[in-house]
Protein backbone atom coordinates (compact mmCIF):
# COMPACT_ATOMS: atom_id res chain seq x y z
CA UNK A 1 0.00 0.00 0.00
CA UNK A 2 0.81 3.30 -1.01
CA UNK A 3 1.29 6.68 1.25
CA UNK A 4 -2.01 8.76 1.44
CA UNK A 5 -0.82 12.05 -0.42
CA UNK A 6 -1.53 15.34 1.72
CA UNK A 7 -2.26 14.94 5.45
CA UNK A 8 -5.70 15.85 7.12
CA UNK A 9 -5.50 19.23 8.80
CA UNK A 10 -8.24 18.08 10.99
CA UNK A 11 -7.79 14.50 11.35
CA UNK A 12 -10.90 12.42 10.74
CA UNK A 13 -12.35 10.50 13.82
CA UNK A 14 -12.38 6.87 13.34
CA UNK A 15 -13.84 3.64 15.29
CA UNK A 16 -12.77 0.53 13.65
CA UNK A 17 -15.10 -2.32 14.51
CA UNK A 18 -14.08 -6.04 13.56
CA UNK A 19 -13.96 -9.46 15.87
CA UNK A 20 -10.37 -10.25 14.50
CA UNK A 21 -8.13 -8.53 16.60
CA UNK A 22 -5.02 -8.54 14.03
CA UNK A 23 -6.95 -6.82 11.51
CA UNK A 24 -7.88 -4.12 14.10
CA UNK A 25 -3.94 -4.03 14.23
CA UNK A 26 -3.47 -3.54 10.68
CA UNK A 27 -5.44 -1.07 10.16
CA UNK A 28 -4.11 1.26 13.04
CA UNK A 29 -0.91 0.64 11.76
CA UNK A 30 -1.85 1.26 7.98
CA UNK A 31 -4.18 4.56 8.61
CA UNK A 32 -3.55 5.80 11.77
CA UNK A 33 -0.85 8.34 10.74
CA UNK A 34 -3.71 10.03 8.84
CA UNK A 35 -6.71 9.78 10.80
CA UNK A 36 -7.13 9.72 14.26
CA UNK A 37 -8.30 6.23 15.44
CA UNK A 38 -10.13 6.56 18.54
CA UNK A 39 -11.05 3.14 19.36
CA UNK A 40 -10.86 -0.23 17.71
CA UNK A 41 -13.45 -2.87 19.52
CA UNK A 42 -14.56 -6.58 18.51
CA UNK A 43 -18.37 -7.29 19.82
CA UNK A 44 -21.53 -5.51 18.72
CA UNK A 45 -22.18 -3.66 22.14
CA UNK A 46 -18.78 -2.82 22.68
CA UNK A 47 -18.76 -0.97 19.71
CA UNK A 48 -22.58 0.41 20.39
CA UNK A 49 -20.95 1.69 23.52
CA UNK A 50 -18.05 3.18 21.80
CA UNK A 51 -20.05 4.68 19.41
CA UNK A 52 -22.03 6.17 22.25
CA UNK A 53 -19.36 7.66 24.04
CA UNK A 54 -17.11 8.35 21.46
CA UNK A 55 -18.98 9.75 18.77
CA UNK A 56 -16.43 9.03 15.79
CA UNK A 57 -17.11 11.11 12.90
CA UNK A 58 -16.81 7.78 11.15
CA UNK A 59 -16.65 4.04 11.76
CA UNK A 60 -15.35 1.40 10.09
CA UNK A 61 -17.60 -1.29 10.59
CA UNK A 62 -17.31 -5.53 9.76
CA UNK A 63 -20.50 -7.37 8.45
CA UNK A 64 -20.54 -10.47 10.51
CA UNK A 65 -20.15 -9.93 14.09
CA UNK A 66 -20.98 -12.39 16.91
CA UNK A 67 -24.60 -11.90 18.63
CA UNK A 68 -25.63 -9.92 15.35
CA UNK A 69 -23.32 -8.28 13.29
CA UNK A 70 -23.07 -4.96 11.56
CA UNK A 71 -26.55 -4.43 11.29
CA UNK A 72 -27.37 -5.28 14.69
CA UNK A 73 -24.89 -1.89 15.55
CA UNK A 74 -26.89 0.48 12.83
CA UNK A 75 -30.01 -0.38 14.25
CA UNK A 76 -29.49 0.08 18.03
CA UNK A 77 -28.15 3.74 16.79
CA UNK A 78 -31.08 4.33 14.79
CA UNK A 79 -32.53 6.91 17.11
CA UNK A 80 -29.26 8.44 17.66
CA UNK A 81 -28.89 12.21 17.07
CA UNK A 82 -25.08 11.65 16.67
CA UNK A 83 -23.33 12.83 13.04
CA UNK A 84 -21.56 9.57 12.86
CA UNK A 85 -21.12 7.92 9.41
CA UNK A 86 -20.70 4.27 8.89
CA UNK A 87 -18.34 2.39 6.17
CA UNK A 88 -18.89 -1.16 6.31
CA UNK A 89 -15.22 -2.75 5.09
CA UNK A 90 -15.74 -6.88 4.84
CA UNK A 91 -14.39 -9.77 3.19
CA UNK A 92 -17.67 -10.17 2.03
CA UNK A 93 -19.13 -9.27 -1.47
CA UNK A 94 -22.37 -10.60 -1.71
CA UNK A 95 -25.46 -8.93 -2.38
CA UNK A 96 -27.71 -9.99 0.58
CA UNK A 97 -24.44 -8.35 2.89
CA UNK A 98 -24.70 -5.00 0.61
CA UNK A 99 -27.80 -4.54 0.61
CA UNK A 100 -29.04 -5.35 4.30
CA UNK A 101 -26.04 -3.34 5.77
CA UNK A 102 -26.90 -0.30 3.39
CA UNK A 103 -30.51 -0.61 4.36
CA UNK A 104 -29.92 -0.39 8.00
CA UNK A 105 -28.14 3.19 7.55
CA UNK A 106 -24.73 2.31 6.35
CA UNK A 107 -23.15 4.94 3.79
CA UNK A 108 -20.89 2.57 1.68
CA UNK A 109 -19.52 -1.00 1.74
CA UNK A 110 -16.12 -1.47 0.80
CA UNK A 111 -14.13 -5.00 0.54
CA UNK A 112 -10.89 -5.80 2.25
CA UNK A 113 -8.87 -6.40 -0.53
CA UNK A 114 -9.15 -2.46 -0.66
CA UNK A 115 -5.93 -0.68 -0.81
CA UNK A 116 -4.74 1.87 1.57
CA UNK A 117 -5.64 4.57 -0.35
CA UNK A 118 -8.60 3.41 -1.76
CA UNK A 119 -9.59 3.27 2.03
CA UNK A 120 -8.16 6.60 3.23
CA UNK A 121 -10.37 8.30 0.44
CA UNK A 122 -13.59 5.91 1.16
CA UNK A 123 -13.38 6.93 4.45
CA UNK A 124 -13.33 10.64 3.72
CA UNK A 125 -15.79 11.07 1.02
CA UNK A 126 -18.32 9.07 3.47
CA UNK A 127 -17.14 11.31 5.98
CA UNK A 128 -17.91 14.74 4.17
CA UNK A 129 -21.47 12.96 3.20
CA UNK A 130 -21.05 10.72 -0.41
CA UNK A 131 -22.29 7.20 -0.45
CA UNK A 132 -18.99 5.02 -1.43
CA UNK A 133 -19.08 1.57 -2.86
CA UNK A 134 -16.34 -1.14 -4.40
CA UNK A 135 -17.80 -1.04 -7.94
CA UNK A 136 -18.97 -4.13 -8.33
CA UNK A 137 -21.12 -3.48 -5.54
CA UNK A 138 -22.39 -0.53 -6.91
CA UNK A 139 -24.82 -2.48 -9.07
CA UNK A 140 -26.12 -4.59 -6.06
CA UNK A 141 -27.31 -1.07 -4.41
CA UNK A 142 -28.63 0.47 -7.24
CA UNK A 143 -30.90 -2.58 -8.17
CA UNK A 144 -32.07 -2.83 -4.69
CA UNK A 145 -32.98 0.76 -4.31
CA UNK A 146 -34.13 1.13 -8.20
CA UNK A 147 -37.99 -0.47 -7.61
CA UNK A 148 -40.54 2.17 -7.89
CA UNK A 149 -43.24 -0.58 -8.16
CA UNK A 150 -45.80 -0.42 -5.26
CA UNK A 151 -45.81 -3.01 -2.57
CA UNK A 152 -48.53 -5.78 -3.71
CA UNK A 153 -49.83 -8.60 -1.39
CA UNK A 154 -47.28 -11.60 -1.69
CA UNK A 155 -49.70 -14.94 -1.71
CA UNK A 156 -46.29 -17.05 -0.85
CA UNK A 157 -45.37 -14.63 1.46
CA UNK A 158 -48.49 -14.31 2.94
CA UNK A 159 -48.53 -18.23 3.91
CA UNK A 160 -45.39 -17.13 6.09
CA UNK A 161 -46.26 -16.18 9.65
CA UNK A 162 -45.02 -13.00 11.22
CA UNK A 163 -42.50 -14.84 12.73
CA UNK A 164 -41.49 -16.88 9.91
CA UNK A 165 -41.38 -14.27 7.50
CA UNK A 166 -38.86 -12.48 10.43
CA UNK A 167 -36.65 -15.74 10.44
CA UNK A 168 -36.77 -15.95 6.57
CA UNK A 169 -35.30 -12.36 6.53
CA UNK A 170 -32.46 -12.55 9.31
CA UNK A 171 -31.57 -16.49 6.92
CA UNK A 172 -31.41 -14.26 3.78
CA UNK A 173 -29.33 -11.46 5.35
CA UNK A 174 -26.59 -13.95 6.05
CA UNK A 175 -27.37 -14.65 9.84
CA UNK A 176 -26.40 -18.10 11.28
CA UNK A 177 -28.88 -19.93 13.11
CA UNK A 178 -27.46 -19.32 16.48
CA UNK A 179 -26.96 -15.59 15.54
CA UNK A 180 -31.19 -15.67 14.32
CA UNK A 181 -31.90 -17.47 18.05
CA UNK A 182 -29.97 -14.34 19.82
CA UNK A 183 -31.22 -11.27 17.64
CA UNK A 184 -34.94 -12.79 18.25
CA UNK A 185 -34.66 -14.11 21.43
CA UNK A 186 -35.51 -18.11 20.53
CA UNK A 187 -33.57 -21.48 20.65
CA UNK A 188 -31.56 -22.39 17.97
CA UNK A 189 -34.32 -25.55 17.67
CA UNK A 190 -36.85 -23.36 17.21
CA UNK A 191 -35.18 -21.38 14.84
CA UNK A 192 -34.14 -24.32 12.58
CA UNK A 193 -37.64 -25.77 13.07
CA UNK A 194 -39.01 -22.51 11.72
CA UNK A 195 -36.52 -22.35 8.55
CA UNK A 196 -37.65 -26.09 7.63
CA UNK A 197 -41.24 -24.71 8.03
CA UNK A 198 -40.51 -21.57 5.57
CA UNK A 199 -38.44 -23.90 3.22
CA UNK A 200 -41.06 -25.96 2.73
CA UNK A 201 -44.40 -24.03 2.70
CA UNK A 202 -42.14 -21.84 -0.01
CA UNK A 203 -40.50 -25.22 -1.89
CA UNK A 204 -37.26 -24.01 -1.44
CA UNK A 205 -34.59 -26.79 -0.90
CA UNK A 206 -31.76 -24.82 0.76
CA UNK A 207 -30.96 -21.43 2.44
CA UNK A 208 -29.07 -20.53 -0.56
CA UNK A 209 -32.92 -20.58 -2.72
CA UNK A 210 -34.57 -18.79 0.26
CA UNK A 211 -31.88 -16.15 -0.44
CA UNK A 212 -32.40 -16.22 -4.09
CA UNK A 213 -36.00 -15.61 -3.13
CA UNK A 214 -35.89 -12.94 -0.75
CA UNK A 215 -33.33 -10.70 -2.70
CA UNK A 216 -36.09 -10.93 -5.93
CA UNK A 217 -38.79 -10.06 -3.96
CA UNK A 218 -36.64 -7.29 -2.70
CA UNK A 219 -37.46 -8.50 1.22
CA UNK A 220 -33.94 -7.90 2.69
Amino acid sequence: MGTDGAALSVPIRVLVVDDHALFRSGVNAEIGDSVDIVGDVGTVDEAIDAIRAKKPDVVLLDVHLPNGGGVAILEALADSTSNTKCLALSVSDAAEDVIAIIRAGARGYVTKTITHDELLDAIRRVHAGDAVFSPRLAGFVLDAFSSTKPVTSDPDLDRLTPREQEVLRLIARGYTYKEVAGRIHLSVKTVETHVSSVLRKLQLSNRHELTAWATDRRLL
